[in-house]
This record gives structure tokens, sequence and C-alpha cells, in this order.
């Protein structure tokens, strides 16, 4: 199944904003992460911003998460993006990836 990555841009002061919206932002990510379809997620620095891994059929995965978050849906987040995310080394050993052999 294909990854992909959701990031975000975030506002200025984002860290001091976003708290009255983290508790429900973190039981989004915790939920997404127990139906399997978030695979890792975590904050960049210097500009802050945050990757969130997703694994699913499609983008929408990535998608409808960033729709539905407090984070989006309350200003806090200037941009974001999904894109395709192939794995080389460090996914499931089950797969293989394009091009070499199985």
């Amino acid at each position: 199944m294909p990854y992909f990555t959701l990031t975000y841009e975030v506002v200025d002061d984002f860290v001091n904003k976003r708290t009255p919206f983290r508790p429900a932002h973190l039981s989004g990510v915790r939920e997404a992460h127990a139906r399997g379809e978030l695979i890792m997620a975590g904050a960049l620095g210097e500009p802050p911003g945050a990757l969130l891994v997703f694994r699913g059929a499609d983008k929408a995965v990535a998608e409808n998460f960033a729709k539905a978050d407090p984070y989006v849906n309350e200003g806090l987040v200037k941009n974001w993006s999904v894109r395709p995310w192939t794995v080389v080394v460090g996914q499931d050993p089950a797969e293989t990836p394009p091009g070499l052999p199985k």
C-alpha cells in the first residue's frame, strides 16, 4: 500500500496558539494511528511545521485527516500539502521497493 506525506506550514507563534486545540489534534492523530492510517507524525523546527506519514490506498487518507484537523480548521495552518512518498529503506519487510527483485 502506498505512503503519503502531509506537511503543514504553520502561523507565527504556532506553539503558543495551538494550546487550546492540541488535545483535539492529538486525539485525531492517535485515532488515525490506531486505524493504521498514520504511520508516524512529528513537529518540524526552524521554521516550525509538521510532517505526518500516512499509508493508504490513495492520498485521500492524508487529505481527509488535514480537512478534519483542528489546527487546519482554526487557521493555525497556513498551507498544507500531500505528496506520494516512496520508501526505499525502512519499510515493511514483506514489501519490495519498485524496481528491485523480490
